[in-house]
């Protein structure tokens, strides 16, 4: 994996081996930030990355100067990993916490810019993740929340699906809270 972009562009990162992951491939990411670039002013930007894995979505936000990102994840390694990794990077708006991602939504009151959720593949709950944020109303005006998931799963009838986009066996489901207009 790679950061795409900013003031790390081009660094190389390479996970241990004992974290069986699946990070957000650099092809999907580059054509994910491609589309929040037209919406977003990274500096300007709180992000919340759950389920962060790798912290890999994370680095690429810090590298383009997000102001402030928090990564959750309930593997004590991975949370591990991308402090060490972000101390290296001296990424020092990035936090993390060990939580459940679903828990964590529901307890929060805090709300942000964008909302990046990339849960296993074989996580049964997905669906749950864009109701617990609407329903909590955790993104602010103009919010975004994306949803990485296998091709196989669909939020086609979800009220506040803006976009959806599929780039190999990766797909983004991106939405909104006035997701027309």
């Amino acid at each position: 994996m790679r950061i795409i972009s900013g003031t790390r562009k081009g660094k190389r990162l390479q996970a241990p081996p004992t974290l069986s992951l699946r990070p957000t491939t650099d092809f999907a990411k580059e054509a994910l930030f491609n589309i929040l670039v037209n919406d977003f002013y990274f500096e300007e930007c709180t992000v919340l990355d759950l389920f962060a894995g790798t912290g890999n979505i994370s680095y690429e936000f810090a590298s383009r100067g997000a102001s402030d990102i928090l990564s959750i994840d309930n593997n004590e390694d991975c949370i591990k990993y991308i402090i060490q990794t972000a101390s290296q990077l001296e990424f020092h708006r990035l936090k993390t916490m060990k939580a459940d991602a679903l828990q964590f939504l529901n307890n929060t009151k805090n709300t942000w810019d964008i909302i990046f959720a990339d849960p296993p593949f074989s996580f049964e709950n997905t669906t749950q993740v864009p109701l617990l944020v609407f329903n909590n109303k955790l993104l602010r005006p103009g919010g975004k929340l994306i949803v990485e998931h296998p091709s196989h799963l669909s939020f086609s009838d979800h009220p506040h699906l803006f976009d959806f986009r599929k780039y190999g066996s990766v797909c983004f489901s991106i939405f909104s809270e006035n997701p027309v207009g």
